[in-house]
């Protein structure tokens, strides 16, 4: 393990500029009072999980939303805290790494040390093994002064990202008694803070006094839902990657004599390649959850990309940019299949050498039509969360093979007759993810950091820091926090031919939502962007001037404010309770009568789970 963590980095003049910005704080979190007020019990997205999901977590089920206040809001209820006694808290990074993370840790000293000078922060050095070990840094202003705004999880390092077998969550416990811990903060995804979630759970069953905090830190963006708008570290990737795409058209362009296929990091579902299609404008990009949707194969994706190239051809135009996300192997049905085959072997103890040997005969044909570097990569152990190794899988070369292997065909046939089709593939997704983050993401991990510690001053377990109301500025930006457990779905599976379905409650990475504002937008403008060489350069990320504040599409352009709409409704119901009480005429209680049977009888209707059944993807 890397005994050089916490140690001073050497700075550029940048990042220096960088270290020495201080974010801003929304009204809610500033002063040294917290104020919080509760709201009504949660339940979960999805009816039909409730009953599953309270079973599986009885003591941190139906716990309520909290809001954090700012000192001139006028709510008769709020919980005022004004004794801070001293306060020990550990911090792990427990996902793969994304820029910004440094700035939650920086955000929790400044809200422990500023509520009282006395409490400590522990960073576990090594992620996970460190605090399984008990290898712990106390994070001090000298350690920080060099970490503060900057990329990278090289603070305190990270290993494997999961605390969830009985053996890990007792040496969980086992540190958190020993250190005498009053909470533990969790930085990462969908994965880290389902985690997290049994691990409160677990916590509060067996009376242990650490109080568990998760906080959104994944680049992928797929930890959404009605509490969390977007993640830390996928504004920062999204931007970067989309520069690097951008210089990659510009090549394209001036070449006019490539074809590129670019892979972007993000896991299965396919954020990251939605919102770099959008700030760069590629020719093509290809949407896994279309592609499940569709149940395309990869002949039918080979196809729309060769005939695509064919009508970019009439035009005289040779080049080309395509965009394909790295989960889009698990979203292809055969592909997706042949893996389920292949991880329930890995299963059943067979040897990576023995499996193809032992695959059912349509997958063993499919097996062997793959390229060979496609067959040994699809052979790799599945990652701890039982997916593929994405990352690893080369999609892209694949794609552009059986592209050119298609096009050479059209050739010979005669049905195409314009330049050789030649392919250059590229993987970004390292380059961005070590990135330095954008102003953003500093604002916004910064401020979930001190979230954090209103969370454990109000003595909840088993919540998320959360912030909503995000495209707006800073001082708009509305502060709380959500239980885990009201994020969490159950969904069904099965691993392999003739195995039984099984479900477990977890936070599930959310998809594309195709029915979304970010999805429509890129429809109206996918014909264009395929045939008219329309790219467009975001530049480099900005910490002051142009472009300095701008955020992703992604979350611009949908109209979230989840927690700035639980509260308008609550508003609503008070008013009602005020107007309608015992003495009111009979006009007045017959309207409410009314109106309350009509909206009782829609919502009805929406929270059956026939209403939440979808095709999966």
């Amino acid at each position: 393990m890397n005994s050089d963590f916490g140690v001073p980095r050497e700075l550029s003049e940048l990042q220096q500029k960088r270290a020495e910005y201080h974010p801003e704080l929304p009204p809610c979190l500033q002063g040294t009072t917290v104020r919080v007020e509760f709201g009504d019990s949660t339940t979960t997205a999805d009816p039909s999980s409730a009953h599953v999901i309270s079973r599986a977590f009885p003591h941190t089920f139906e716990q309520p939303l909290a809001h954090f206040l700012r000192a001139t809001a006028k709510v008769p209820d709020a919980q005022i805290i004004t004794e801070h006694p001293p306060m020990r808290v550990g911090v792990v990074f427990c996902g793969r790494q994304s820029p910004g993370g440094h700035n939650v840790v920086w955000g929790l000293y400044n809200a422990i040390k500023i509520h009282n000078p006395d409490s400590v922060l522990l960073g576990f050095v090594g992620g996970t093994e460190g605090f399984f070990a008990q290898k712990t840094l106390e994070i001090t202003d000298d350690v920080l002064s060099t970490y503060k705004n900057q990329g990278g999880y090289d603070l305190l390092g990270r290993t494997k990202d999961q605390i969830r077998t009985t053996e890990q969550v007792n040496a969980a416990m086992t540190t958190c008694h020993a250190l005498k811990l009053d909470g533990l903060v969790i930085i990462g995804g969908v994965t880290s803070n389902s985690d997290a979630a049994q691990l409160a759970e677990t916590f509060a069953e067996s009376k242990c006094p650490t109080k568990v905090v998760g906080v959104p830190v994944t680049l992928n963006g797929d930890l959404k839902n009605q509490f969390v708008e977007t993640n830390v570290g996928f504004d920062t990737v999204c931007r970067v990657n989309s520069q690097l795409i951008s210089n990659v058209c510009t090549d394209a362009l001036s070449a006019e004599k490539y074809y590129y296929f670019i892979r972007l990091m993000g896991r299965k579902a396919s954020h990251v390649a939605l919102e770099c299609a959008l700030q760069s404008h590629p020719n093509m990009v290809i949407l896994g959850e279309e592609v499940a949707l569709s149940k395309l194969t990869i002949f039918d994706i080979t196809k729309q990309i060769c005939d695509a190239v064919q009508a970019r051809a009439e035009k005289a135009k040779y080049h080309g940019v395509i965009l394909i996300p790295e989960g889009l192997v698990e979203s292809i049905p055969e592909l997706y299949a042949l893996l389920q085959e292949i991880h329930s072997l890995h299963n059943q103890g067979v040897s990576t050498e023995n499996i193809s040997s032992h695959l059912s005969p349509w997958a063993s044909a499919l097996f062997e039509f793959l390229p060979p570097f496609i067959r040994k990569q699809l052979l790799l152990l599945p990652e701890s969360d039982d997916s593929a190794q994405l990352s690893q899988i080369e999609t892209e070369k694949l794609l552009a093979q059986l592209v050119e292997t298609e096009m050479n065909k059209r050739t010979k046939e005669g049905t195409y007759k314009g330049k050789k089709f030649n392919a250059v593939c590229h993987f970004f997704g390292y380059q961005a993810r070590g990135s330095l983050p954008s102003k953003f993401d500093c604002d916004y991990s910064y401020v979930l950091g001190h979230i954090c510690y209103h969370i454990l001053a109000a003595d909840l377990n088993g919540y998320m820091a959360t912030v909503t109301n995000l495209k707006h500025p800073v001082n708009k930006w509305r502060c709380g926090a959500a239980p885990l457990t009201a994020m969490m779905t159950v969904k069904r599976y099965s691993r392999g031919p003739g195995s039984i379905p099984i479900g477990k409650p977890a936070i599930h990475p959310a998809s594309v939502d195709l029915k979304g504002k970010v999805y429509e937008l890129l429809r109206q403008k996918a014909p264009s962007f395929l045939m008219d060489d329309l790219y467009r350069n975001p530049g480099p990320l900005q910490f002051d001037g142009s472009g300095a504040d701008a955020k992703t599409y992604t979350l611009s352009v949908e109209d979230q404010d989840y927690m700035g709409r639980i509260k308008k409704l609550q508003e609503y119901l008070d008013k009602v309770r005020s107007i309608v009480k015992p003495g009111c005429s009979q006009d007045v209680l017959k309207a409410a009568l009314s109106s309350m049977a009509s909206v009782t009888d829609v919502l009805s209707v929406m929270t059956t789970p026939s209403f939440h059944s979808q095709p999966p993807l």
